[in-house]
């Protein structure tokens, strides 16, 4: 009865220790969750200016650029998936890599072959594990992303998009990540960055106004030379600033069931640790009596 009194205790100071753990994690990731969601609003006002100027440009100039020509055979189609490089976070990597791995056998299925592009140490380790292969890689810098990978994602996927799938490099460009919906749901989404997908209608639009009319120098092809590169870096930021802020709020969920756990085990187990006692209790004063009854009836 001892000795399971004292795996109880064992246990019970285990919890206690996990539970620590556990809501220190969950108090950090709710600070910095603050942080990553100021830098995804700050990023937006940007990130619509440079839609709204590329829109205007590609409505406006009836230009055929490259990077919005829709390729005649899609041979190769790049998957690039943000996932994160520490983990604690719940579903919140296996649900990217499920979204990223259907979007893959869509893509096969159409006849193109999917080259992943990968961003975490979370993706990386889950493709070395399964032996696939990846194209490229970045690790290191997705809790806190700079702008500078973005830039350096962008240029190894307008390089590979340049020389085209039919010469090693590859016809369209898909992001995978998660976005920030709420602290509670954070939503796998798949965009198709190239070929650029222009719509004539935004927030702007909606309320009635309507783009002017431009004159471009020294032409449209290369105004959307310069403007298109500077739009792919912002969206591949906003990608980064999303899954950034989606982990952040993923940890502390996953952080706050793990200390809602650690409080009921607590619970469970004090209250066998008493059970136990009480019975080893009731054991020895049983023992008395037995002993105080035989010593009285061997008089």
């Amino acid at each position: 009865m001892g000795a399971q009194l004292r795996v109880y205790k064992q246990k019970i100071s285990s919890a206690q220790t996990t539970k620590k753990i556990t809501k220190a994690m969950e108090l950090i990731a709710a600070s910095r969750i603050q942080k990553a969601m100021a830098r995804v609003r700050a990023s937006s006002p940007f990130a619509r200016a440079v839609t709204r100027a590329v829109s205007a440009v590609a409505t406006y100039s009836n230009v055929d650029h490259p990077l919005t020509r829709e390729p005649e055979t899609v041979h190769r189609s790049a998957v690039v998936i943000f996932s994160s490089d520490r983990g604690l976070a719940g579903a919140f990597n296996s649900q990217i890599m499920r979204e990223a791995l259907e979007l893959a056998e869509l893509i096969r299925s159409e006849g193109s072959e999917p080259v992943f592009y990968l961003i975490g140490r979370k993706a990386v380790g889950y493709f070395q594990f399964r032996g696939i292969a990846a194209a490229a890689e970045w690790t290191g810098d997705t809790d806190t992303p700079h702008f500078s990978t973005a830039e350096e994602i962008s240029a190894a996927l307008l390089e590979a998009f340049n020389r085209g799938g039919a010469n090693g490099g590859v016809d369209e460009i898909h992001l995978v990540y998660n976005r920030f919906v709420s602290m509670m749901t954070q939503s796998p989404e798949t965009v198709r960055l190239l070929p650029l997908e222009i719509t004539e209608s935004d927030e702007t639009d909606a309320a009635g106004a309507v783009y002017p009319l431009y004159e471009f120098e020294p032409d449209a092809e290369t105004v959307l030379d310069a403007i298109l590169p500077v739009y792919i870096q912002s969206r591949v930021f906003n990608a980064l600033l999303q899954s950034s802020a989606a982990k952040q709020a993923a940890t502390q969920k996953a952080m706050k069931s793990a200390s809602d756990n650690a409080d009921k085990l607590i619970t469970d187990y004090t209250r066998l640790r008493n059970n136990a006692r009480q019975a080893e209790i009731t054991q020895q004063i049983a023992e008395i009596v037995g002993g105080a009854d035989a010593l009285s009836s061997s008089k």
